[in-house]
C-alpha cells in the first residue's frame, strides 16, 4: 500500500466557527492564516494523519472591536498562545464518504481530545495537473475546557457567549 503526502491548500480551504450570542443568535467567524498536511494510504483518509496549525491572531468575525477582544487575554491570549493546533490520533471510515476523526486539539496551551465528523469530498486533478483531495470536518468544543472563560451574565440569568463552539473545516489538500 502506497502512502501519499498532501499539503493543505489555504487558497481553497477555510476554517470557520459559530457560537451563540445572548442565546438568541449565532455569531460566525473564521481564521485567515493556517497551514497543514496530511498523510494517507492511497486516496482514503482511513488510517491517515492530518495536522493543522491555525494562527489565533488571524481571527475574523467582521467586527474589529470584537476581534481585538477575542485576541486578548480574556479569550485566545494570542500574544502568549499564537497557535491553535489539531493533530489526528485516529481516522476511521464509518461508511461511504463518512469518517470519524479523533484529534488532539490544543488551544491556549491546553490539549484535549476532540471527535470530529469528516465527509470525504473525493479527488480531482486541477487545470495545472495537481492532484487534489477534499474533506469537510465538523465538530464542537467547549471553549472553557481550553481556558476561554470570559463571560457576562445577562438579564434573566443567561450568558453573553455560549460555551459550545461549532467548528467547520473545508479542507483541500494538494498531493506532494
Amino acid at each position: 500500500m502506497a502512502t501519499k503526502n498532501w499539503a493543505l491548500d489555504p487558497a481553497h480551504s477555510e476554517i470557520l466557527f459559530k457560537v451563540k450570542h445572548l442565546v438568541i443568535s449565532t455569531v460566525s467567524g473564521s481564521f485567515g492564516e493556517f497551514s497543514g498536511s496530511a498523510t494517507t494510504p492511497e486516496d482514503t483518509f482511513e488510517g491517515g494523519d492530518i495536522s493543522i496549525t491555525i494562527k489565533a491572531a488571524s481571527i475574523n468575525t467582521n467586527n474589529g472591536q470584537r476581534d481585538g477582544h477575542l485576541r486578548s487575554e480574556e479569550f485566545f491570549d494570542a500574544d502568549n498562545h499564537p497557535e491553535i493546533t489539531i493533530k489526528t490520533t485516529s481516522i476511521e471510515q464509518v461508511s461511504g464518504d463518512d469518517y470519524t476523526i479523533k484529534a488532539d486539539f490544543t488551544m491556549r496551551g491546553v490539549t484535549k481530545q476532540v471527535t470530529f465528523k469528516g465527509e470525504y469530498g473525493g479527488t480531482a486533478t486541477d487545470g495545472y495537473g495537481n492532484k487534489k483531495v477534499g474533506l469537510e470536518v465538523t465538530g464542537k468544543i467547549n471553549r472553557t475546557d481550553f481556558g476561554l472563560n470570559w463571560n457576562a451574565v445577562i438579564e434573566g440569568g443567561g450568558l453573553t457567549v455560549s460555551e459550545d463552539v461549532k467548528l467547520v473545516g473545508n479542507l483541500q489538500f494538494t498531493e506532494q
